[in-house]
């Protein structure tokens, strides 16, 4: 689902009358596009997959995990599947747990991605409770599969970095003090990630 390219531009316009640095910035490297994944099951086991390697390698190995579980966009084949399994397609001891995880929290019910609360920090507390969902994770998820306009992945490195360069400050910002600037972007914290990302694509260091 994620962010509309309408919302997102809607959004950053906002930002750009609240804070002018956004506005100066927009003008600079425009608009980015929207960042959109499938809300469900696939797009998290795919996050798992993709943790730590390419993309081409994270592809790779997805392609090799569906082939030896005979679906894997299915929880209960890839909960069938034993350790070796999974690890003869390219997971790691680790991922091969978090897989397992998953499908089993998906397949209980305890896990429910198309009724994840409302409360944003509440779905987070939630979707951590899956082993290898971490809370970075769990935010791109909401972000970028369910369109959470006020998402804000204040951890991340690249939004820090980002954040410094927009605003101009001296050096890059420590995740408490990106927390504390972004208070008066809400609720388009969402949207400031996305061009935060964006920013550093097509102006990089």
């Amino acid at each position: 689902m994620g962010i509309s390219a309408e919302a997102l531009k809607t959004s950053l316009d906002i930002l750009a009358g609240i804070e002018p640095a956004f506005g100066t910035a927009l003008a600079r490297v425009g608009y980015p596009e929207p960042r959109i994944s499938a809300p469900g099951y696939v797009t998290l086991l795919r996050a798992i997959v993709g943790q730590q390697v390419s993309i081409k390698a994270a592809a790779s190995i997805w392609a090799k995990l569906d082939a030896a579980v005979g679906g894997a966009d299915d929880p209960a084949r890839v909960a069938a599947a034993n350790e070796d399994v999974l690890r003869g397609a390219g997971l790691s001891r680790m991922k091969a747990l978090y897989a397992h995880s998953l499908a089993e929290e998906v397949l209980s019910g305890r896990l429910d991605l198309h009724n994840l609360p409302e409360d944003d920090e509440e779905a987070i507390a939630l979707l951590v409770k899956v082993k290898g969902i971490g809370r970075w994770s769990a935010e791109i998820y909401l972000l970028f599969a369910e369109g959470r306009s006020d998402i804000w992945p204040a951890g991340d490195l690249a939004v820090q970095i980002e954040v410094g360069r927009i605003l101009g400050l001296d050096g890059k910002p420590t995740e408490k003090e990106v927390r504390a600037l972004s208070e008066a972007w809400r609720p388009h914290r969402g949207a400031a990630a996305i061009f935060s990302w964006h920013h550093r694509h097509v102006n990089p260091i």
